[in-house]
Parts: C-alpha cells; structure tokens; sequence
C-alpha cells in the first residue's frame, strides 16, 4: 500500500492527462465502423463502458487533487526528471485542481447522456471526447507557457471533429469559420511565444514572472508585448468582444452534449488569462495594461451579450449569448485585480459553467418536443411536457439570471462587494445590475413565446398537423432530463455548501499571487541559495552529455541541482563530466549568482 501511495504522490500530476489519453488510444484502436452501423456494431457496448469507467475514474482522481491541494502545497512533476526552467513541469494548485475538477464534473453527465443515443451520430465520438479531456486538463496543469499552446492544439483538434458530429451543412460551414479563427489563434500564440522567448530566455511560468521585472527597458517592453498578444490569443478562446463573435452561432450548430461539454472551453482561455496575464505578467507595466484594455472589455461583452440574447431569432443561439455575458461577467472580476473579486469570480466561473451546460441541454429537450419549429423562438403548439419543460426552464433562467437563492445571485454579490475601494466601482456595480435586470427580461420574452403563447395542438384528425404532432415524442430523448436534473442537483450542493467552497476560493485567490511560493516549489536553487536559472541567455551554450565529447563546461556544478539524482548516477552522464562537476562544486565557494556562462569560444 505504501508503494502505491508513493507511486500516486509522485506522479499525481499528470495522471489527469494520461487516463483520458490511453482511453482516446484505445477507444481508436477499437476501431469505429462508421455512424450509419454504430447502433448494430457489438464494439458500441465496449466503447461506452470504456469511456464511462474512464471519465468516471478521472473525476475521482480530481476530487483527490482537490484534497491533496487543499492543503496549500504546490505539487510539482518534473518531466523526463529535468527541472525547471530546462525541463517542462506540471504544477498542481489550488486553481489547477479546482479547474481539472470542474471538467470532470460536466463531463461525466454529459457523456453519460451521449452514451445512449448521440454517439451514434458519428465517428469516434467517445475518443474525440477524451482527447478533448486530455487537452483541457493539460492545459489547466502546465506550468510552461510553450505547453500550454501544445495543450490547446490538442484541445482544439478534438474540438474541430467533435464540432462536425452528426454531421450536416451548417455544422460544416460553421466548422471551417471555427477552423480558421483558430489557425489563425494559434499563429498568434506561437508569435507571442517567440517574443517572450526572445526577450526572457525562458517559456516557463515561475521562471517567467521572476525575470521579467529584472529585463531591460526594450526587452522588457518585447515581453510585454508577447503577453499582450497571449491576451489576445486567449480573449479569443474565451469568446471575449471584439474577438467573441464566433461563440453563439458555432455553439448553436453543435449537437447537443458537444455544445454542453463546450462550455468548459471558454473557461480554459478564461483560466489562461488569469493564469498568465494575471499573475505571470504581474509587474506594474503590464498590470497597467491590462488593467487599461480588461475592464472595458468585460463590460461591454457582458452587456452586449445580454443585449443580443434579446433580440435573438433562436434558442440556442439565445444561450451562446447568455454564455458571452457570463464569460464578460467574469473577465469584470480579473479586471478588478483584487484576491476578493477573483474569488467571486472562480466561484461565478463555477456556476456559468454548469448552469450554462444544462441550458443546452434544456435546449435539445425543447427541440425534440417542437418538431418542425425546432428551437425557433416562434409560437408553436403546446409541448407533450409542457409543465415540466416550463419548471425546468424556470429554474434555469432563474440561476442563468444570478437571482437569489442561487449561486449566480452569490457570485454577483460577492463581485459587487470587492469593489469597495475599486476607482472604477460605479461602473462595474452599474453594468453588473442592468446585465441582470436584462437577463430576466430576455428570459421572460423567451418564456412568454415558449410556453405562455403557445397555442392548443391540433385535434383534427384528418389534417395533417394532426399526425405530425402525434409523432412527437411523449418524453424527452434518453438521459436528457436526468442528466439535466443532476447539473441543477449539483448547483443547488454548490450554493448549500457555499461557506467551504468561497473558503477554497479566498485561500485560491491568495496563492495565485503569492510569486514567491510558485518560485520556490517549482525552481531550483544551487548551494548558496541562488535561483538557477537561463539568463543571461547563450545561443552558442551546449550542455554536453556523454555523446557529446569532452568538452570543459564552467556550467557543470548545475548539474546537481537541475537533474533526478538517479539520472545523474546513470550512464548517460560521462565520467569526464562528473569529474568537472566534483571539481567545481570543490571551487563555488563564493559564486557571483547562479546563472549559466558562455562557453570558451
């Protein structure tokens, strides 16, 4: 047993990104017949069970990192046993597991909702699904900014054939708009990246936000200027104005659990900006910046969110603007850049999350109950569950609105609170007040056409009204409601036990700006206590290796500190190295800082 827990605690990090990554390889190697034949292939059975152990034993493996975090220690694993900043690391935090957690938490219902009838809709649905959850949750557990991009690729590859599933012209259409935004996303980020690199000397996080206040003026100013860009980047993942316009239509297009399990996504740029131009990018030149350009931002979208969502011609697209309001409602509370208001915003961020993914199921419910009129806001004969489709819907709308007792009337609260010595807290009190007071009124018009005007089926028999609502079905489609019923289930636990979870957020919120913390768990420090580190960086440095011939490196007493000490042991560090490794340990008595020399031209 106690190796177990050894090997767990060793190599908790990543496990959150392996199980969904063996269970996408495997369900791929299951083979997949094509959509047309799923229902009849006896490997369908194999495939759900698969999926549904998997993602069933990734929220448990959550729950322990939220334990284990709860804590207050930053866990770090090391890949390929290098560290920092030479290596690529994970880091599990408060945040982190709050996030890998949430994931978790949508994503089991959902999938157990597909598994019944929407995975036959098209291929390797559920491998799709899983290398979305490897993506996501790689995203929310790197600690090195390069990673991070290659996490979001894997994300969005998935997202890309996840988008197209069941197929169907629109889906396509809006498929290759979606496609090329964020080709066009990821060039940015990969050129934003360069910059950083270029001016830093070092992609990782810690790394990072130690170095950047010691830059000179004009590679300071390149730094700034590649997190900048970053924000851009994630703005656009996060479906923020002007770069947001993308969201309602792709989503609306989506079938119904991929739009649901797609509303995690907005929430990984959301982490990301958060993450990187909240805390990375923390000295006051680039806090000013992004002080200057998120407040506004978040205002508007929030309010033009609800405002669109007023004026829209269909449900789902009514919701895609409701989710744009949420993700501007949020971005107010980072703006804010207070641990008070990015408390209430993770917990709001919490509750958009869910509530907005039992809205687009509320919305395939509907849909199958309308018939030809679909989700189109239009009258249209009275539904066969009309009374339990309406209190569903009132229920959403009232949490979707933030009206009390719910936990979207909280987050408000408590974002209204931390403005209290905020420069610009009318504006935000303001803003925050109308978007909800239009939110009920959008809700009601929606409302008012679904149910109150709807008009008495058809009783003739002879026309054919009649018949076509006949053969509308009398409940909803397999799983929808329950799965549903447990999203809400959940949100009411979550206002309940409101007291522990702002608790979590409170102690989140203070670790995500303590640098020094970060620094200290995830960099190394030689013998005298000095941070190793890339700078000044040299473009002629090649660390030698037993392939690498002898060379004299003035860098070898590094080594140590850098590498697993089982690595250094191991063959692939020569003896001529660890001879000048013995050697100069011997003579850094008094080193002037721990930072890598050139090399002897």
């Amino acid at each position: 047993m106690m190796t177990f827990l050894n090997f767990w605690h060793t190599h908790t990090p990543i496990l959150s990104i392996l199980i969904p990554a063996f269970t996408a390889f495997l369900l791929v190697l299951l083979g997949n017949p094509g959509s047309g034949s799923l229902a009849r292939d006896w490997r369908q059975p194999w495939r759900r069970a698969l999926s549904l152990i998997s993602a069933i034993l990734g929220l448990a493996t959550a729950i322990t990192y939220l334990i284990q975090a709860s804590s207050g220690q930053i866990f770090v694993y090391q890949l390929s046993e290098w560290s920092a900043p030479f290596g690529i690391v994970l880091v599990l935090d408060r945040l982190s597991a709050l996030m890998v957690v949430l994931t978790y938490t949508l994503a089991v219902p959902v999938l157990w909702f597909s598994s019944k009838q929407w995975d036959e809709r098209g291929r390797y649905f559920h491998a799709m699904f899983h290398f979305l959850l490897m993506g996501i949750c790689g995203a929310f557990l790197t600690g090195d900014l390069f990673n991070l991009f290659v996490f979001f690729e894997i994300l969005l590859m998935a997202s890309y054939v996840l988008l197209l599933h069941g197929q169907g012209k629109a889906r396509f259409q809006l498929g290759i708009h979606y496609v090329t935004i964020n080709l066009v996303a990821s060039a940015l980020f990969l050129i934003g990246l360069g910059m950083i690199y270029g001016a830093v000397g070092s992609l990782n996080m810690a790394d990072v936000a130690r170095l950047l206040p010691t830059l000179e003026n004009d590679q300071h100013q390149l730094a700034i200027s590649g997190g900048l860009l970053l924000f851009a980047v994630f703005g656009i993942k996060a479906a923020m104005l002007p770069v947001g316009f993308w969201l309602p239509k792709t989503y609306a297009v989506a079938a119904t659990p991929v739009a649901a399990i797609f509303t995690i996504m907005t929430k990984v740029g959301i982490y990301a900006i958060l993450r990187v131009n909240g805390t990375v990018f923390h000295d006051d030149l680039a806090q000013n910046y992004l002080n200057y350009w998120l407040l506004p931002i978040g205002l508007i979208t929030s309010l033009y969110g609800v405002i669109a969502a007023m004026g829209a011609d269909r449900l789902r697209r009514f919701a895609g603007f409701m989710v744009l309001s949420s993700v501007g409602t949020i971005l107010i509370a980072i703006s804010i850049m207070n641990t008070s208001a990015w408390a209430a915003g993770l917990y709001y961020l919490v509750h958009s999350t869910l509530i907005a993914a039992a809205f687009y199921l509320l919305c395939g419910w509907i849909t199958s109950q309308r018939g030809e009129f679909k989700d189109h806001l239009k009258v249209a004969p009275k539904m066969k569950q009309d009374g339990l489709v309406a209190a569903t819907f009132f229920i959403i709308a009232l949490m979707m609105a933030g009206l009390p007792p719910f936990s979207g009337f909280l987050g408000k609260v408590l974002l209204l609170q931390s403005t209290a010595d905020f420069p610009y807290q009318a504006w935000v009190i303001a803003i925050v007040l109308v978007v909800s007071l239009l939110s009920i009124i959008a809700f009601t018009r929606v409302g008012f056409i679904l149910f109150w005007r709807a008009t008495t089926p058809e009783t003739d028999a002879r026309k054919p009204t009649f018949a076509a609502y006949q053969a509308l079905p009398e409940k909803a489609p397999p799983r929808n409601d329950k799965s549903i019923y447990l999203l809400l289930s959940g949100l009411m636990l979550y206002v309940i036990c409101a007291a522990p979870i702002l608790k979590y957020m409170d102690q989140t919120a203070l670790q995500l700006v303590n640098s020094t913390a970060y620094e200290q768990a995830i960099l190394k420090k030689d013998a005298q206590g000095n941070t190793i580190s890339v700078q000044p960086y040299d473009a002629h440095y090649v660390p030698e290796t037993k392939y690498g011939g002898e060379i004299a490196d003035k860098n070898a007493q590094y080594i140590p500190h850098i590498i697993d000490k089982n690595t250094l042991q191991g063959e692939h560090i020569s003896q001529y190295k660890q001879q000048q490794i013995q050697q100069q340990v011997k003579q850094s008595h008094t080193p002037d800082d721990a930072k890598l020399k050139p090399m002897e031209q």
